[in-house]
């Protein structure tokens, strides 16, 4: 199982971002967590650049999504609501429908509790407009059960996915 982990943060020392490197680091086997990096390259979403005029940032990212089972999301809240780099990636998807019925986990890696609702709050909301099935959706705190809670977001992830028919 190959899962694409996305960091709604585009700061370089991001707790999402090591949120992330942890899941892929600490992944049980066979399941593959491979991070996306390409949110900061794509432009601002325009219907004129869709199709063959699509910029090949666009390119890379709708071929990422389109080369994994799941989708794994960490993000920060930004003025509550999610980032905007974040959700340029999911206008560009829109039409496309890469997020279409595809699993996707989201959290937020948080500095204490209660914290980042309203950003996973508003991410749910967007996705659920794509019509993503949404695992998880609670933040994840830093601190001594966050490997933990990783490896149950992960588990969760694993569980939602349809089994291969033998």
């Amino acid at each position: 199982m190959r899962i694409l982990g996305v960091c709604g943060s585009l700061q370089a020392s991001s707790g999402n971002l090591t949120l992330l490197r942890t899941a892929a680091r600490i992944a049980p086997e066979g399941i593959e967590v491979v991070l996306f990096d390409g949110l900061r390259d794509l432009p601002q979403f325009n219907p004129d650049l869709e199709g063959e005029n699509s910029p090949p940032a666009v390119h890379a990212w709708r071929q990422a999504l389109a080369g994994c089972d799941a989708v794994l999301i960490a993000t920060p809240e930004y003025g509550h609501s999610l980032p905007g780099a974040l959700k340029n990636g999911i206008d560009w998807v829109i039409g496309t429908a890469e997020f279409y019925g595809r699993v996707v986990a989201i959290t937020a890696a948080v500095g204490g509790a209660g914290r980042g609702l309203m950003g996973l709050g508003a991410l749910r909301q967007t996705l659920e407009a794509v019509s993503a099935v949404i695992v998880g959706g609670e933040p994840i705190v830093r601190g001594p059960g966050f490997e933990d809670d990783i490896r149950d977001l992960l588990r969760k992830i694993a569980e939602a996915l349809p089994r291969a028919e033998s």
